[in-house]
């Protein structure tokens, strides 16, 4: 990695030179000899001994029991959560996907090499703008949403917040064939940063019920004009339609692009565990029956009334539904789906161990 970072900042400080010393082709106030001889040698040196410095400068700053300090050679990915951070030394290179991130230090540059200028400490990433810390540089590229999709290349190591782990979520549901994420090419498809969508909400809403497969199976036709047909999105609509769950947006169209907020979300687990009905379309005390129900508690009431809902959300209420009780019974959703065949007391148990921390 070291190879790499040298020949980034080789390149800069051979341009930089160039262009400061001017002249022309005709007539060079420098030559070539001298550019690929002796500077050159020189500036590898300073350079190399730079790393050196910065590498020992990144190992004691971030030396402790759990911190490791590695080399990633090619461009890795990972997903966190808010108030992790990604801290990198001179050479290494970040790159924002998804989610908001910002980068701080206390000394050196970083620059964003997408657009070729230095950022300032605290400076907000720009989304598929690559960043590089510079010579002498120890940065810490901090996640300030929800979650993010990073990847990075160079010296790197992790510090990890106590913040709600939605990533570790959306794993538990994935691994119980409850959540399977998007098309997307990064973050496992999760798009957690993202709005759900009324079609997302409604593929959520039958698998949490376990019906999954009957809806796959479903044949038949509805009225709405904006799905399309033969489709597995009409699967789903037309089975929820059929079964009474969901009404559509009008007689005619279902929106399925059209974003959900948390109130039509938690309407529809409520609904899946038994504790309302498409009758109820007056959302207004949503939140004050799932608190009743054992859904929800007081602060995700709170979170959910002030936060922007996104896909995020809908992962935190899915998952901490299935430990709440089904109406006048002990047992929970979890033990519903199970006993439905929709996943194993394996993979429940697999599920629950990836995701540590208490509700709010």
């Amino acid at each position: 990695m070291k190879k790499i970072a040298l020949a980034l900042l080789l390149c800069a400080a051979v341009t930089v030179f160039a262009l400061a010393a001017g002249g022309d082709a005709g007539d060079p106030l420098i030559s070539l000899s001298y550019l690929t001889g002796l500077f050159t040698e020189q500036t590898e040196a300073r350079i190399d001994r730079a790393l050196d410095e910065s590498d020992a400068q990144l190992k004691e700053a971030f030396a402790s029991g759990r911190t490791v300090v590695t080399v990633a050679d090619t461009w890795q990915e990972t997903r966190l959560k808010r108030g992790d951070s990604l801290l990198g030394a001179t050479g290494t290179n970040v790159l924002l996907l998804a989610g908001e991130a910002q980068v701080t230090f206390s000394s050196g540059s970083v620059i964003d090499v997408t657009s070729g200028t230095a950022v300032q400490s605290g400076a907000a990433l720009l989304p598929d703008h690559r960043y590089m810390a510079a010579e002498d540089t120890a940065a810490s590229f901090t996640v300030t949403g929800k979650t993010a999709v990073l990847t990075y290349q160079g010296q790197y190591a992790f510090t990890y917040s106590n913040a709600i782990d939605y990533n570790a979520m959306a794993s538990a549901l994935k691994t119980l064939h409850l959540f399977r994420g998007s098309f997307t090419g990064y973050g496992q498809g999760f798009d957690l940063e993202l709005a759900p969508t009324r079609l997302q909400a409604l593929i959520m809403f039958v698998r949490v019920l376990g019906e999954e497969e009957q809806a796959l199976a479903w044949s038949g036709s509805t009225p709405f004009t904006d799905i399309e047909k033969g489709s597995q999105a009409e699967k789903y609509v037309g089975y929820a339609y059929e079964k009474g769950y969901t009404n559509g947006y009008t007689a005619t169209t279902f929106r399925p692009g059209a974003t959900v907020n948390a109130y039509q979300y938690t309407e529809f687990i409520l609904r899946a565990m038994g504790y309302s009905s498409v009758e109820n379309t007056d959302l207004s005390d949503t939140f004050e029956r799932a608190q009743r129900a054992g859904v929800m508690t007081a602060g995700e009431a709170e979170m959910l009334r002030t936060d922007r809902f996104l896909r995020a959300e809908l992962v935190y209420l899915s998952y901490y539904a299935l430990d709440s009780a089904l109406p006048d019974s002990m047992r929970t959703l979890s033990d519903e789906l199970m006993a439905k065949g929709v996943f194993t007391s394996e993979e429940r148990s697999a599920a629950w161990s990836l995701v540590s921390g208490s509700r709010l």
